[in-house]
């Protein structure tokens, strides 16, 4: 009687076990999602950059001689025209060389007098003439930087010293060009090939919200950075009614044509927690594939995705994304 009680329970335990087996197999997990076959659409494509507003031109007030300033003819804020004066530096150095020069001249005269009738030589004259022309060159330098001008129109943006203070080193004044400005942009160099000389664009401040200003790209740098594989592109900005001003943080959009590309909900695409990976699920066989993508150009609630996997007639998961992993078996719902 023992004997047929053991073996009655272990054929019991032997069916258990198989109609366990059994269960597991017809119970594997299956996910409800709502699917939509991928199709390519045409976009304007456009890239918005950041950046900071530059004078065009922006030079530092600096002569080439040092000494005692008498006098500065500008302040902070003045608006000068081209040759407009600007500093007076000591004038002591440049009236010496003026005479010296006059002097020069002078006995120029009289060596040529005497060379016509015999009474010097070319020698003397070529001489002369030499050391005429050096001071020349000297009288005209120190010209330039006894009695400085405005190279262009701008502004004063910065005075560092005042009339009487010894000159040196740093820049007495800065001036910087204000009714036409540029901007460098660092652009992802995915887009290279379509940046060209003279392309125009739009940029905006929040200074001024409702306002789009013009601007055209005037230099697209030859180099990729290796380390940020970006490239830079000036960028000139007319400024006639001086409303940017040099420092303004602006938004830059630029156009780059029409392309036809793969865009999807922004909601269906998935961030890998603790990185910025995203990722997005398709259907293949009756099971989800987890694709990782590149982003690309947002369009409202849509954005453009990248991958070789992303192409037309792709399944496309839009709904129950969210509790899908990679290879589990889905059923697609409308």
């Amino acid at each position: 009687m023992k004997k047929f009680f053991m073996f009655t329970f272990a054929a019991l335990v032997l069916v258990g076990c198989g109609k366990k087996a059994d269960s597991s197999a017809e119970d594997e997990r299956v996910e409800q999602v709502s699917t939509v076959v991928l199709q390519p659409r045409v976009i304007e494509r456009e890239i918005s950059l950041s950046t900071n507003l530059q004078g065009y031109l922006t030079q530092n007030v600096a002569p080439s001689l040092t000494g005692r300033i008498e006098h500065i003819y500008v302040e902070v804020g003045a608006h000068v025209k081209k040759g407009d004066s600007l500093v007076r530096i000591d004038q002591t150095q440049y009236k010496t060389t003026k005479l010296t020069l006059g002097n020069l001249g002078v006995e120029k005269n009289r060596v040529e007098q005497l060379l016509k009738t015999g009474s010097a030589t070319q020698q003397q004259m070529d001489q002369l003439t030499t050391q005429y022309n050096q001071t020349k060159e000297q009288l005209d330098f120190l010209q330039q930087n006894t009695y400085v001008r405005a190279p262009f129109v701008g502004v004063i943006s910065a005075k560092n010293y005042e009339d009487g203070e010894l000159y040196g080193g740093q820049p007495i004044l800065v001036l910087t060009q204000l009714d036409k400005l540029k901007a460098l942009v660092a652009v992802p160099e995915m887009y290279f090939p379509r940046f060209k000389e003279g392309m125009k664009l739009t940029l905006k401040s929040e200074i001024y919200p409702d306002k789009v200003f013009p601007a055209s790209v005037e230099v697209v740098y030859p180099t990729i950075d290796p380390s940020s594989h970006t490239f830079q592109v000036k960028i000139v900005i007319p400024n006639k009614e001086n409303l940017l001003r040099p420092g303004m943080y602006v938004t830059t959009t630029i156009g780059l044509g029409k392309a036809t590309t793969i865009v999807v909900p922004y909601q269906t695409v998935e961030k890998l927690v603790g990185a910025n990976d995203r990722y997005v699920f398709i259907v293949e066989n009756g099971r989800a594939k987890r694709v990782a993508v590149t982003l690309g150009q947002r369009f409202d609630q849509d954005i453009e995705i990248s991958a070789p996997e992303i192409v037309e007639g792709a399944e496309y998961v839009v709904k129950g994304q969210h509790r899908l992993v990679d290879g589990v078996k889905v059923n697609v719902v409308e």
